[in-house]
């Protein structure tokens, strides 16, 4: 799987190297950003095939973004991963009522987060 463009999103610059290394490794394009917010101003001029997002970060968290690119515009159906330090099923659930399309739990393998990203490319560029 080569040639896509990833939005990897994480206040802890260690788990977005885990991520930007995970998807390098798949051929991807990775850009980082430090927050929701920061996320947010990418989004508006960087074109993406999938956003990978942590839910818990100062600013505009996981949640919330999912939130906001949902609502609209050029991101409206860009598969979106959220990720999160706690399995608690309400997180899940309102993940998915916002529209996540996937639901990761730290820590997590490189092996996952390709998995599911492959799943998800492959499905978006189905549809």
């Amino acid at each position: 799987m080569e040639g896509f463009r990833a939005l990897v999103v994480d206040d802890s610059p260690a788990m977005r190297k885990q991520l930007v290394q995970a998807l390098q490794r798949m051929g991807g394009d990775p850009v980082e950003a430090q927050d929701g917010a920061d996320a947010w101003r990418r989004l508006q001029h960087t074109p993406v095939d999938i956003i990978l997002t942590d839910i818990n970060m100062p600013l505009l968290d996981g949640l919330k973004l999912t939130g906001l690119v949902r609502a609209g515009g050029r991101h409206q159906r860009t598969p979106i991963v959220v990720i999160t330090t706690e399995a608690a099923e309400a997180d899940r659930r309102r993940a998915e009522a916002l529209g996540a399309n996937g639901y990761l739990v730290k820590p997590v393998q490189s092996q996952q987060v390709t998995e599911l990203v492959k799943q998800l490319l492959e499905a978006a560029r189905a549809a």
